[in-house]
């Protein structure tokens, strides 16, 4: 079985729907360790000595947060900029990483039509996430793409309940290895790899 570690920021999670669903469906799964970064640290002192112990291990990490504007809450930053330490992440001994897999698992107001190079923003989700995914090359990890919920202000309940569970299966199948390395990175989404709703496509 891997080893999951989701990281979660979520500043406001009592007024979300998707995260804190998401949530609901993933912090009590077998095989996951769930850390809830702004219950742990409302202060933003991380303890980075623990938080380093937990990378080590797993070997999935997941980045878990909602998208704002066009990057993550100001507490996964700080864990980014404190924990992934010169010479234990990334340098030249810094190897306590290398080979593990990460992605981030988000939410987004706009629909996905919105995220192209047509759209209103201009850039697809995964080229937004490009710090992210350089973040995890520099620490020689392996950066896999994102689980993406989109149009999250005008979702149905019953579509935003839909996306949980497939989180949830998500999770499932890679704590079992029913995924391998090469089918999770070869899709655009990881959603793509579960059967998906329908969801408004306007955002």
């Amino acid at each position: 079985m891997a080893r999951v570690l989701i990281l979660f920021a979520h500043p406001a999670l009592e007024r979300s729907r998707v995260q804190a669903r998401m949530v609901r469906h993933a912090a009590h799964l077998d095989g996951i360790t769930f850390r809830d970064l702004y219950q742990l640290y409302p202060d933003f002192e991380i303890n980075i000595k623990k938080e380093q112990q937990l990378l080590l291990e797993h070997d999935f990490i997941i980045w878990q947060h909602p998208f704002y504007w066009y990057s993550a809450p100001p507490l996964l930053k700080q864990w980014l900029d404190l924990v992934l330490e010169h010479n234990w992440a990334y340098g030249s001994h810094g190897h306590a990483l290398t080979g593990k897999y990460v992605f981030n698992a988000i939410s987004a107001g706009a629909s996905q039509p919105v995220y192209t190079r047509a759209g209103r923003n201009r850039f697809t989700v995964r080229e937004f996430l490009v710090p992210f995914e350089q973040t995890a090359r520099l620490c020689k990890m392996e950066y896999l793409p994102p689980f993406v919920v989109h149009g999250t202000h005008r979702i149905s309940d019953s579509d935003a309940e839909f996306y949980a569970v497939q989180y949830e299966q998500l999770l499932i199948a890679i704590v079992n290895n029913r995924l391998s390395p090469a089918q999770l990175g070869a899709a655009a989404y990881l959603n793509d790899l579960l059967p998906i709703p329908q969801i408004l496509q306007s955002s």
